[in-house]
């Protein structure tokens, strides 16, 4: 795959083709009262209670990029790999079937009074939650956690996919038992029609997004997150002082900024939130000072990025919480996912386009003189990263990396 200079000397990486922009808005101090009715230690409390108790729960590991925290002169790289979270490749296996749980909780206990969450938590009271049909749309990974939360609970599911989503994504969504309807135009418009959809037939919408009169369920899908930082944490000898977090509608980053910010208070790292140059909401919505949503096809090979507008609910804690706002090429992500597959890096990892972005804002932003003053990276920074998303486009990954993801793996294991 070549050795770690040929890997970075590609053009990907300059930082003529991303963009660094410093939050003015950012809060130092306590995490604020006022954020602790979207996401608090004791939603994770919950959360934890709930998601380790199902079958096939383990925390995923943190893997230590020695190699390249060398080439990047910064102490230490670490890297969540949630490829392997349940089987489902992403992180989002710890949100959305969270997120179903809790609303086949609520509604059980309205239509026959106290149940036992347990049970639920186990299939138990699948003939009572076969009549309850959640929904959701999706760019791929969240519908399949909706989907497999749904079986394993026993409720129905159909997921929405938009017109660029892969057959491999769709196909691995059916895997669960889950009716798949393909829609018209990008993420935001498949969001919509699952909403209205819902409305119609009384479904339930089990969304990873906020949107106004919309906040209750994906405040639950952000709270599952909580578990994966808290499992890094446990895993890390010292606290990280840098976390680069790859972003799309802002649920993944604001649920790692909270679980931070509530842990270390006024000594919480540096978060710098990555998004695809092609759909940057959160960035433009930094720079305006306001929620600001970006249109088009957003035609960025990050495809669970793909989104033109923030959650009502993950911005107020990214304007709060991060410290910089950053956008990075198609051509960076899969430069990553390449130099994680050579093994140069100090491990082996099956990265997807997704879940490399914070790794690429990192190398990015590490080869800027200005921008690692700016952000305060140095050698003794320890740098944690969330390796959101393994090869869960086969195809695709294949396309990219030149190998599968099990040739990647099983060359690994040698």
């Amino acid at each position: 795959m070549g050795s770690m200079t040929d890997l970075f000397s590609q053009q990907a990486f300059s930082p003529a083709t991303a963009t660094l922009l410093g939050n003015p808005s950012r809060k130092k101090g306590a995490y604020p009262t006022a954020l602790k009715s979207t996401l608090s230690h004791a939603g994770y409390i919950r959360a934890a209670g709930v998601i380790t108790s199902w079958p096939g729960y383990a925390p995923t590991p943190l893997v230590a990029l020695d190699k390249l925290a060398e080439r990047l002169d910064v102490a230490s790289i670490h890297y969540k790999d949630e490829s392997s979270r349940f089987g489902l490749g992403s992180f989002k296996a710890l949100g959305g079937a969270y997120a179903v749980f809790r609303l086949l909780a609520s509604e059980l206990r309205r239509l026959h009074g106290d149940i036992d969450e347990t049970a639920l938590a186990t299939g138990r009271l699948g003939e009572a939650a076969k009549g309850i049909t959640v929904c959701c749309a999706t760019d791929g990974n969240h519908g399949r956690s909706v989907a497999w939360g749904a079986r394993m609970f026993g409720a129905r599911a159909v997921i929405f996919v938009h017109a660029t989503v892969s057959e491999r994504r769709v196909d691995a969504i059916r895997r669960y038992g889950a009716e798949v309807v393909r829609t018209q135009g990008n993420y935001d418009d498949s969001v919509r029609e699952a909403d209205r959809t819902a409305a119609e037939n009384g479904w339930f919408v089990v969304s990873d997004t906020s949107y106004p009169g919309y906040t209750d369920v994906p405040r639950d899908v952000m709270q599952g997150y909580s578990v994966m930082v808290a499992e890094a944490l446990g895993a890390s000898e010292a606290p990280p002082t840098h976390v680069f977090l790859q972003c799309g509608v802002g649920g993944l980053a604001a649920a790692v900024i909270a679980h931070l910010w509530e842990a270390y208070g006024a000594d919480m790292p540096i978060v710098t939130v990555v998004e695809p140059a092609k759909a940057a909401c959160l960035y433009e919505s930094a720079r305006s000072g306001k929620p600001t949503a970006v249109t088009g096809d957003l035609d960025t090979i990050m495809a669970g990025m793909a989104c033109g507008e923030p959650s009502v609910i993950a911005w107020p804690i990214l304007r709060d919480g991060a410290s910089a706002f950053m956008t990075i090429p198609d051509e960076a992500a899969l430069a990553t996912m390449r130099l994680l597959a050579s093994g140069v890096a100090g491990a082996t990892i099956v990265g997807g386009e997704s879940g490399v972005a914070g790794l690429a804002g990192l190398i990015v932003a590490a080869g800027e003189p200005d921008w690692r003053r700016s952000l305060g990276l140095d050698r003794t920074s320890r740098v944690l990263l969330i390796g959101s998303e393994g090869d869960t486009d086969p195809d695709l990954y294949a396309r990219v990396v030149g190998r599968t993801g099990d040739a990647v793996r099983a060359g690994a294991q040698r």
